[in-house]
């Protein structure tokens, strides 16, 4: 006699489990959406608490040097704008300014990484950086003895 297939394979469990964890950690991100000078506070403490541990294990500076260089092309795209104004010039649109006549188009200033996802890939770049400064040194000690 053929037992009965489950009605869920696991790795339908499995996917059904991280779907639900995914839209958790979603709906927490939306919550945290209008306070950004907390999100930012917060980004800077574990920066901070990050400095803290490099200086402290005097090591990793690559770890830290390859954080600050993310770090500064993240912020250089949050500055920078979407849409390049010398490609615009070069198509007889006048330099970025306000329009003047009614049948202008106005252009308004659009980052080309929003303040948002900006905070986002920061804050997980760090949070990334302390691992990198922590699993290899327990990696390097268990290969020792």
């Amino acid at each position: 006699m053929d037992a009965p297939e489950p009605e869920q394979t696991p790795f339908a469990a499995v996917s059904a489990q991280t779907s639900k964890f995914t839209r958790q950690y979603q709906a927490y991100l939306d919550k945290s959406t209008p306070y950004t000078i907390y999100r930012w506070i917060g980004t800077g403490a574990l920066l901070l608490i990050f400095l803290v541990r490099i200086v402290i294990a005097q090591g990793w500076y690559i770890v830290c040097y390859s954080l600050g260089i993310y770090l500064l092309n993240l912020f250089l795209a949050f500055l920078q704008p979407k849409f390049d104004p010398s490609l615009t010039q070069d198509e007889g649109i006048e330099d970025g300014s306000l329009p003047t006549k009614a049948d202008e188009e106005f252009r308004p200033f659009i980052r080309r990484l929003p303040e948002f996802k900006f905070w986002y890939s920061a804050t997980r770049a760090i949070a990334i950086g302390f691992p990198g400064t922590t699993v290899v040194a327990d990696i390097e000690d268990l290969l020792r003895g």
